[in-house]
């Protein structure tokens, strides 16, 4: 018998375990243990594995919302608990910050360990539920609404922070790394600015507010300037150090403001005066830098200026010191450069109010600094300046001629220089043909070849005049004048100063060499006149001495005649009237000729009585008995010498051409307008003249324009010029 099984069906099911009805509690009790154990600083029972598997589990069951609530109301009991501790605390200030930094601390680590077991419900539920913050913002929050909100808490961290900064300020030793705790505290719980840096800002700017007060009437000014550079200093560092960066701008300004901004208008009127004379150049760069930090440096530069008006002044208006002006003038104008330079950073600010402060004390004192200017040219141009290398003679042309774009009166300068030029090349006292050129392609390139057309004119006349004594000295009429040896320069009187007329008896030999070259000069240009400058004229006189034998004697020609006059008398005595009869020599070039001789340093004549001074009623004798170390002696340096009457001369020479170029203006500005004013007249000729010059000069010429019928006055209006045609 077989059963026979065709098909078997069955139904089987899943079926879910049911949690235990205590589940959540007895899970989260498990958590709370360890949260417990955490702010107690107590051991964990449960690895850490095992708490995040229980935190996982509850958020897999939905309890996430239930689970961060009460972890919330966990870690809120222990903070109040700490909120509690810190109101109980009543150490002193320091004892209580180092509490509450501690509690910070403990609290932060706290979070973090907590953070670690809850990071599933960290990651899953507070991700997905909008509104909830995350663990470590919620215990920020708790730290904020309990501890710091606590009006007592909140005054007794700020104080004692305050407190903190103060003592540093002073010097005396604090916990940097306490206060740097407490300042990222309250940055982490977002009450750096409200609680902390607004009430921090105000107390810098009343400290320093106190102490700029005490110490700008204590500290002399650099002392001072020092003082507020090591502030500023020590403020970074402590910004750098602990300070939030958010304080800086406030809390450096602060700091400015009350030690620099608010007394730098006393601070300059007190003392930068006595630091540009000492030429501190540490203390003037100290200035310039702190003045910029507050953008006040316009007021350094009015300073600036007027030490450099009052100071450029004083050296240009005293006559008695006209003899070191110049020298003092290059000494300052460097001094000034090297301020601007190094310690005011090249500045255009500065550089325009040291070209203004020049350009306005320089011209205090008209035309005389033009003509000490070019004086000076002459004295470092001239031979026997030889202390100077190529290179400083270069440096110092340089330095002059800045000093010679701030002149106002140019043709001063022009006149004076051309005069000097004239007695180094014709006296052939020139220390250097290249430096002497090299000033001419200055002044060309400062003022146009207008200015040097004259000028280089004479350097042209010396070239020309050295090709024709060589025609000469080649040519068959060269013989006539027997063993002298005969140099003349054939100027063209256009291009040289003008020379008066100087009579003079001139000795027979000499006079028939200028014969014999005249007519070879005449034969050669015909239609031309010479006229002998004896004035210029410059020798070399072989002289024998008793005691020294033969001396070669270089002298003027003035004083080349009257030594000539001892050959015919021997031992005898001239007197003074005899020599001027004898040479025909204006008055005054002889009395100065015979100082030359015998008051001078190499007195080849003796004069009777002896003085310092010569006086018609003297007498000479050749002084036979004369004794020097040199064989050739430079006696005619006289030449060199201005006399009052060549500079007055080259005054009014100036004086005149003005008045021509004065007159020129006004009639060109006249037969351009047809009729003007006299206030438009006047400004015009302004802008156009380049040299200084009154109102009332300018009126004088406009009347004398008026009589000689080239302007006259409108009938109606007394005041309006016109010209006439």
């Amino acid at each position: 018998m077989g059963i026979f099984l065709n098909h078997f069906n069955t139904l089987s099911t899943l079926v879910t375990p049911q949690l235990p009805k205590d589940y959540e509690n007895e899970t989260w009790k498990v958590l709370q243990q360890a949260v417990q154990a955490i702010q107690e600083s107590r051991p964990v029972n449960s690895s850490l594995e095992e708490l995040y598997k229980t935190c996982e589990n509850l958020c897999h069951q939905k309890h996430g919302d239930s689970l961060y609530k009460k972890l919330s109301a966990e870690v809120e009991r222990h903070v109040q608990k700490v909120v509690g501790d810190l109101l109980n605390n009543n150490s002193d200030q320091d004892i209580f910050l180092e509490a509450v930094e501690s509690a910070w601390t403990d609290h932060c680590r706290q979070l973090i360990m907590i953070r670690s077991i809850f990071l599933y419900l960290d990651r899953t539920f507070v991700l997905q539920t909008l509104g909830v913050s995350s663990i470590w913002e919620m215990g920020l929050d708790l730290w904020r609404r309990l501890v710091m909100n606590q009006n007592e808490i909140r005054s007794k961290v700020l104080g004692g922070l305050l407190r903190l900064i103060d003592k540093d300020r002073q010097g005396d030793a604090i916990s940097h790394q306490l206060v740097l705790s407490l300042l990222r505290m309250l940055t982490d719980i977002h009450m750096y600015t409200s609680v902390f840096e607004t009430p921090f800002l105000q107390a810098s700017r009343l400290y320093y507010h106190v102490e700029g007060e005490n110490n700008v009437h204590h500290f002399t000014v650099p002392e001072y300037l020092r003082y507020v550079q090591q502030r500023l200093l020590e403020e970074t560092t402590r910004f750098e150090g602990y300070l939030d960066k958010s304080t800086r701008r406030g809390l450096i300004s602060a700091v400015e403001g009350e030690l620099l901004e608010r007394w730098t208008d006393m601070l300059l009127q007190k003392g930068f005066e006595s630091v540009m004379a000492d030429h501190n150049l540490a203390d003037l760069k100290l200035w310039h830098d702190l003045l910029a930090r507050v953008n006040v440096l316009e007021k350094l530069s009015l300073h600036f200026g007027n030490y450099v008006k009052k100071t450029g002044k004083a050296l240009v208006v005293d006559p008695a010191r006209d003899d070191t002006m110049v020298e003092d003038l290059l000494k300052f104008k460097k001094g000034v450069d090297e301020v601007v330079s190094k310690c005011f950073q090249n500045s255009e600010l500065f550089l325009n109010v040291l070209k203004e402060c020049f350009e306005s004390f320089i011209n205090t004192r008209q035309n005389k600094p033009a003509e000490l200017v070019a004086k000076y040219l002459d004295l470092r141009l001239r031979s026997g300046n030889k202390e100077l290398s190529d290179e400083e003679m270069e440096s110092t042309l340089e330095r002059v001629l800045i000093l010679f774009r701030y002149i106002q009166g140019k043709d001063v300068f022009e006149a004076f220089y051309k005069r000097d030029l004239a007695k180094r090349l014709l006296l052939n006292k020139s220390a250097s043909f290249d430096a002497e050129k090299s000033m001419l392609s200055k002044l060309k390139a400062e003022c146009g070849s207008g200015f040097t057309t004259k000028l280089e004119g004479m350097f042209k006349d010396m070239d020309t005049s050295k090709d024709i004594m060589i025609n000469f000295r080649a040519s068959k009429m060269h013989n006539k004048i027997g063993s002298l040896d005969l140099t003349v320069n054939v100027l063209t009187q256009g291009n040289w100063p003008t020379y008066p007329p100087a009579e003079a008896n001139i000795p027979d030999q000499i006079s028939r060499c200028q014969e014999v070259f005249k007519e070879f000069y005449l034969s050669k240009h015909k239609g031309r006149r010479l006229m002998w400058q004896n004035s210029l004229g410059h020798s070399v006189v072989k002289a024998y001495f008793t005691s020294q034998g033969t001396k070669e004697l270089q002298l003027s020609l003035f004083q080349a005649i009257i030594l000539l006059l001892f050959n015919d008398v021997g031992d005898s005595a001239l007197s003074y009237k005899d020599i001027g009869q004898l040479s025909n020599i204006e008055t005054k070039e002889l009395s100065r000729t015979l100082q030359s001789l015998a008051c001078g340093k190499y007195r080849v004549l003796v004069k009777h009585p002896k003085s310092k001074d010569v006086s018609e009623t003297d007498e000479f004798t050749f002084n036979k008995d004369f004794t020097a170390s040199l064989t050739r002696i430079k006696i005619n340096a006289i030449q060199l010498k201005e006399t009052q009457e060549e500079n007055a001369s080259t005054n009014e020479r100036i004086f005149q051409d003005r008045q021509f170029q004065v007159d020129a203006a006004i009639v060109r500005i006249m037969k351009t307008r047809k009729q003007l004013s006299h206030t438009l007249l006047i400004s015009e000729l302004f802008d156009q003249l380049k040299f200084a010059i009154k109102p009332s000069d300018l009126k004088k010429r406009i009347e004398s324009l008026i009589d000689r019928d080239y302007l006259e006055r409108d009938k109606n209006d007394q005041s309006l010029y016109k010209y006439v045609a």
